[in-house]
């Protein structure tokens, strides 16, 4: 495969574009999810994409170069492959990344959420687990029966994100902030942080888009 079949298989890829390499029209500049495996090979960060054998070097041009700072502490600079969620456009060649989903060190692709799920949230000790989808709402804690709330719509103002939804029984709240988040138990890192309260109980994580 040639380098200029490559980079438009890896747009496409990304992207789910119909573009042909050759067409001369202007370049989404809106970043969106690119979900991928990605090493550090001689200094540069390589990305192939999921479902793909194309790859791309990765240029961080996030803040204080963040991106690359939190794929480092889970073990990105030490040789380790990760599983990245990056929020990226594909520009001139080269992956330019402004912020991070996600990132694991599990090492294979993962599903999307598709149209079933919009946002996840977790966190630890105690265990719990959001699922925001457009229909059902569910929250998982560790010995205690699941909470389902009927589904609504986020709510974005800048970098917070926040959720609402109640029933009879049950109001539950949720805010994510565009901050990273550490997950040390599962040697993940976030794009985001998460509150939710449920019925006067605060709970403490991370989030991440679906």
């Amino acid at each position: 495969m040639s380098f200029q079949h490559s980079l438009a298989a890896l747009a496409a890829a990304l992207f789910a574009g119909t573009l042909h390499a050759q067409e001369a029209k202007p370049a989404d500049t809106t970043p969106k999810v690119a979900s991928g495996l990605m090493m550090k090979q001689g200094g540069k960060l390589v990305f192939a994409p999921c479902r793909d054998r194309s790859y791309a070097m990765v240029e961080d041009i996030s803040p204080d170069g963040m991106v690359t700072r939190a794929l480092d502490s889970v073990g990105l600079a030490a040789g380790k492959k990760l599983y990245v969620e990056l929020m990226a456009v594909v520009d001139g060649g080269m992956l330019r990344a402004s912020g991070l989903n996600l990132a694991r060190t599990e090492g294979r692709c993962q599903q999307p959420g598709g149209n079933e799920e919009s946002w996840r949230a977790s966190g630890n000790e105690p265990g719990w687990l959001l699922a925001i989808g457009p229909e059902v709402v569910v929250l998982k804690r560790l010995g205690q029966p699941d909470v389902n709330v009927p589904g609504a719509p986020t709510v974005r103002d800048g970098g917070v994100v926040r959720f609402e939804a109640r029933t009879e029984a049950s109001r539950l709240k949720a805010r994510f902030e565009n901050k990273v988040c550490h997950d040390t138990m599962a040697d993940a890192v976030f794009g985001w942080t998460a509150t939710v309260e449920i019925n006067g109980q605060t709970l403490k994580g991370c989030a991440w888009q679906r």
